[in-house]
C-alpha cells in the first residue's frame, strides 16, 4: 500500500510540474513577472503555506544538526533546483527544456549507486533508456509549441536546466533516509524558510522594481497555480513518494512531465495526437514499469523508522 500511494503521489507531482512549465513561461512573456520573481513567489509563498499548516499539526522538535541539514536540502532541492529551472525556462525553448529533464533519471541512478549502495541493473538501465528515448522522442514532435516565445540565451539556459536537474538527483540520494525521521510539513517548512533566506537578499532589487499595479489577472492566475499546484501540493505529493520509493525509481517519473505538456499543447490547438505520439507515451510509461520491476527496486524496500508502523507513516 504504501508503495501504491508513493507511485500515485510521484504521478501527481509531474503532472502538476508538467503543467507548471507552460504555465510559467506564458506569466513571464508578459514581462512583468521576471524568472527571479517567479522563483521568490514559489519559495516564499510555499513557505508561509506550509508554516500556516504547520500550525494546525502537532509541533515536532528537530534538534540543531538536522536543521543545518534541512539548509542543504533546502539549497540542492529548492534553491537551486527551482532557481536554476525557472531562469533556464525563461532564457531557453519550453521544448528543450523538457528534454534536459529527461536526463535527471540518468543522475539519479548513478548517483545512487555512488553513495547509497543501490545497484545498477539491466533492467533499471533498459527502463531509463527506454523512458528517455520515448520522452525525447514526444519533446521533438511538439516544437511548434515554442512559437512565439521569447527565447534570449538558449544556451545559457539549457545549462541552468541541467544544473536544476544535477541538484534535484543529488537531494534525492543524499536525504532518501534523512527525511523518514520527520513528517513532510516539518521537513518543507524548514527547506522552504532556509530557501527563502537564501534567496531573498538577492531579490530584493527585483521585488522593489517590479510594477505590481500592472501584473493582470491573468498572470495573477498563473502564479497562483505555480504557488499553490506547482510547488506546496507537488511538494507534498513527492515528499510521500520519496519516502516510499527508492530514488531511481522517483526520478523515473519525471518522464511524465513531457506527456502533460503534449497533453496541454493538444487541447489547446498547439499540437495533434500521432502514431508516433502515442509510441512515445507507451514507452515511457513501460520504461517506468521495467525500472519499477527491476530486482534492484523489491530488494530495496523501506525500513521502519520511529513513528512508523510497518514502514508507513
Amino acid at each position: 500500500m504504501s508503495q501504491l500511494k508513493g507511485h500515485f503521489s510521484m504521478l501527481g507531482a509531474n503532472v502538476m510540474w508538467g503543467m507548471m512549465a507552460p504555465v510559467a513561461k506564458m506569466v513571464m512573456a508578459g514581462g512583468l513577472v521576471a524568472p527571479l520573481l517567479m522563483t521568490d513567489f514559489r519559495i516564499f509563498g510555499a513557505a508561509i503555506l506550509f508554516w500556516l499548516t504547520s500550525l494546525l499539526l502537532p509541533r515536532e522538535h528537530v534538534p540543531l544538526p538536522d536543521i543545518l541539514r534541512l539548509a542543504g536540502a533546502g539549497m540542492l532541492g529548492i534553491v537551486f533546483n527551482q532557481g536554476c529551472y525557472v531562469f533556464g525556462v525563461g532564457y531557453t525553448y519550453p521544448s528543450e527544456a523538457s528534454i534536459i529533464t529527461t536526463t535527471m533519471p540518468i543522475w539519479v541512478m548513478i548517483l545512487a549507486a555512488l553513495f547509497l549502495g543501490e545497484p545498477i541493473t539491466w533492467k533499471k538501465v533498459g527502463g531509463i533508456v527506454l523512458g528517455g528515448c520515448g520522452a525525447v522522442l514526444l519533446v521533438m514532435g511538439g516544437h511548434g509549441s515554442s512559437a512565439g516565445m521569447n527565447v534570449t540565451n538558449p544556451v545559457l539556459g539549457d545549462i541552468l536546466v541541467l544544473t536544476a536537474q544535477l541538484s534535484y538527483a543529488l537531494y534525492l540520494t543524499l536525504y532518501k533516509n534523512f527525511i523518514k525521521k520527520y513528517s513532510l510539513v516539518t521537513l518543507m517548512k524548514w527547506m522552504f524558510t532556509f530557501a527563502s533566506l537564501a534567496i531573498l537578499p538577492f531579490s530584493l532589487p527585483t521585488i522593489i522594481a517590479t510594477r505590481w499595479a500592472s501584473i493582470t489577472m491573468a498572470e495573477a492566475a498563473g502564479v497562483a497555480y505555480v504557488v499553490l499546484g506547482g510547488t506546496f501540493i507537488a511538494y507534498i505529493f513527492v515528499m510521500i513518494g520519496q519516502k516510499a520509493l527508492r530514488p531511481t525509481l522517483v526520478g523515473m517519473y519525471n518522464y511524465v512531465q513531457p506527456i502533460v505538456a503534449t497533453s496541454i499543447g493538444i487541447w489547446m490547438g498547439l499540437d495533434v495526437m500521432t502514431p508516433v505520439k502515442g509510441l512515445a507515451v507507451a514507452m515511457i510509461f513501460s520504461g517506468v514499469l521495467l525500472v519499477n520491476l527491476s530486482k534492484a527496486a523489491h530488494r530495496h524496500k523501506p525500513t521502519p523508522v520511529d513513528g512508523d508502523v510497518d514502514g508507513q507513516r
